[in-house]
């Protein structure tokens, strides 16, 4: 089990000011870990990460960006760190990255594409590519160890793309993402992660969770 906000709530959104400052005023640590507490995204309990770790907490990104207005100011905020890049396209891995890199994209006035696994292998479909004269940024909504991102970033490579840098809501890292890339994220936060075999929860007995599932077993 893990903690959350209570059902039927609305969904906080981010209390930014009058739309004459936004432009000129960039949203602090304190706020956007405030936002997070407030959507209950912040969870305790036992969780098995995308990359196969273990962690006590887990940030929840979907409910911050399930009220628009949050999605679009996170994503103006990401685009305003990354402007100076002039990416043309913004490339997100789905589902995780897909309405961040929609909200980038938005704001730096480029489109929007994803890729999705087919065979479990991320890869461009419907329709989407990209050229040689592409400067791609790729976007998430929580880098952990890098390896999604790091995957999106070798499909942009792939089809020939110039890849200029990444970017996340949230990097739980440690730094140690590695992406050989720039990289910037609005948020960064220090949770513990274990090897599945090391981890003390399993060995507590405590059940497992992939966030959005029943617990594993």
């Amino acid at each position: 089990m893990y903690t959350t906000r209570t059902p039927g709530n609305p969904a906080p959104t981010l209390q930014m000011p009058a739309a004459r400052d936004r432009n000129d005023r960039r949203m602090t640590r304190d706020e956007l870990l405030d936002l997070y507490r407030r959507s209950g995204a912040l969870l305790d309990g036992h969780f098995r990460l995308t990359s196969g770790l273990h962690s006590s907490g887990y940030m929840q990104c979907a409910l911050v960006l399930q009220d628009p207005a949050n999605a679009e100011a996170l994503g103006r905020e990401l685009a305003r760190h990354l402007s100076g890049l002039q990416a043309t396209v913004v490339l997100s891995p789905a589902l995780g990255g897909l309405i961040i890199g929609h909200e980038v994209a938005r704001a730096l006035g480029v489109r929007a594409i994803f890729a999705e696994r087919q065979d479990g292998v991320l890869t461009l479909r419907r329709g989407f590519t990209l050229s040689s004269s592409d400067r791609v940024i790729v976007i998430e909504d929580v880098v952990t160890t890098g390896k999604s991102t790091r995957e999106t970033l070798d499909v942009a490579q792939a089809a020939g793309a110039q890849i200029v840098g990444a970017g996340s809501i949230v990097d739980r890292s440690g730094g140690n993402s590695q992406l050989g890339v720039p990289y910037t994220a609005l948020l960064q936060i220090d949770l513990p992660t274990y090897q599945p075999e090391t981890c003390p929860l399993c060995a507590a007995g405590q059940p497992v969770v992939k966030p959005g599932s029943r617990p594993i077993a």
